[in-house]
């Protein structure tokens, strides 16, 4: 895959390719970033000091820092003016989420970590650059600083980007994410709605049976191959205090590249499926449920082999890229309520469990199924008439 699309819930969407980088490009890219990380590294130092004096950091008296570096080290003043300006407005942004829940009081497990030293052989390359940093031409990429990277392109970009970020991956593939505004594609209208409930057995049952997400097993089907260089990578681990022979990295990079292309997979098939759910259907009962949960049993592997969270935030984009309605029902007792009668259980199926009977109407059906139809009870969308299809002339609920 050499392109991406992300929709954000802020009007905004990210377009990312592929580049080709020549060997001129990357050492100046390097170079870059070397000045870029000593910026950020700078600016946590002085940071931490002025918390030390019980000071003020802001954004004026960093970039302050940042003139006065450029004028006095003509190392630093070399790079371009703009990733680096950049670099200080991520290192406040990161700053001041931290420090919003600091005073929110929230878990220390839910917080933003505080910015921290980026170093050189652990920071994976990032560099950001404005509209007045980089400029495309001819299907190439000029940053800023007189470097041309060729991009892949396997689609074209909507408008004009705002912003690029170009980054190097844990494998050392380059990329190009264009922030653009997000433009609505409306889909013509069905009339149809439908409930989605997420699982391990299916990754996602539908009240539409042509519309469920089997398990795939990506993660399942490379397991021999991963297997395989984890015991290469033990038996070349190197010595405390000794670099990694050439056989180590070698497979490292191998179990990597592994990792990368069951992600791409599992994306893959996430968003396939999801374009074909909405393509469908007007409005979307979609269960806001928090994988973390499931890692806590002992289907951990199975359920992050599944990827239910990619897949749910697939589907989110493409309705918000397409204007469909996808409503985010909570997840708590659904598997004990019946969707005819709602009468709820009075004790938790087990998930050994995989009939669902309800006891007060005598109701029977697979577990995810009925799960399936609880989310259009509970978003207000089960019909009057055919199942799957809304009454005539009523109103699409308003999207979460």
């Amino acid at each position: 895959m050499t392109a991406s699309t992300q929709v954000d819930g802020s009007g905004h969407a990210r377009y990312t390719f592929r580049l080709r980088v020549s060997s001129t490009a990357r050492r100046r890219l390097l170079a870059e970033w070397d000045r870029c990380r000593w910026v950020w590294n700078e600016c946590v130092a002085r940071s931490k000091k002025a918390h030390r004096n019980g000071e003020k950091c802001g954004p004026a008296s960093l970039d302050r820092m940042l003139t006065g570096a450029r004028a006095m080290t003509p190392w630093l003043s070399e790079g371009a003016s703009v990733p680096q300006q950049q670099t200080i407005r991520d290192f406040g942004t990161s700053r001041a989420k931290a420090l919003k829940d600091i005073r929110e009081r929230l878990p220390v497990r839910r917080r933003a970590g505080m910015p921290r030293h980026r170093k050189k052989h652990e920071a994976n390359l990032t560099l950001n650059y404005t509209k007045r940093g980089f400029r495309l031409n001819d299907g190439r990429l000029n940053l800023a600083g007189g470097v041309v990277v060729t991009v892949v392109w396997s689609r074209h970009l909507p408008v004009a980007p705002s912003s690029v970020r170009v980054y190097r991956d844990s494998i050392g593939h380059w990329y190009a994410s264009f922030v653009v505004p997000a433009l609505v594609q409306p889909l013509a209208a069905t009339g149809a709605v439908i409930g989605v409930d997420w699982g391990v057995r299916e990754t996602a049952t539908t009240t539409s049976d042509v519309h469920d997400l089997p398990h795939a097993g990506h993660g399942r089907k490379a397991q021999t191959k991963l297997s395989r260089y984890d015991r290469m990578m033990a038996r070349r681990k190197p010595k405390k205090g000794r670099s990694a022979s050439r056989g180590y990295r070698e497979a490292k990079r191998w179990r990597a590249k592994t990792y990368a292309k069951i992600a791409r997979q599992r994306q893959d098939a996430a968003r396939k499926w999801a374009k074909k759910v909405v393509r469908d259907h007007d409005v979307i009962a979609v269960e806001d449920f928090r994988p973390k949960f499931l890692a806590r049993t002992t289907m951990a592997r199975k359920a992050a082999d599944a990827a239910i969270g990619a897949t749910k935030q697939a589907l989110i984009e493409m309705g918000r890229k397409h204007g469909r309605g996808v409503l985010l029902v909570h997840p708590a007792h659904t598997t004990m309520d019946c969707a005819r009668c709602g009468a709820r259980a009075k004790h938790v199926l087990p998930l050994s469990e995989r009939t669902y009977t309800c006891t007060a109407c005598g109701a029977v059906s697979p577990r995810d199924k009925n799960s399936a139809r609880v989310m259009l009870v509970r978003a207000g969308l089960d019909p009057a008439g055919v199942e799957g299809a809304r009454p005539p002339g009523a109103p699409l609920p308003e999207a979460a």
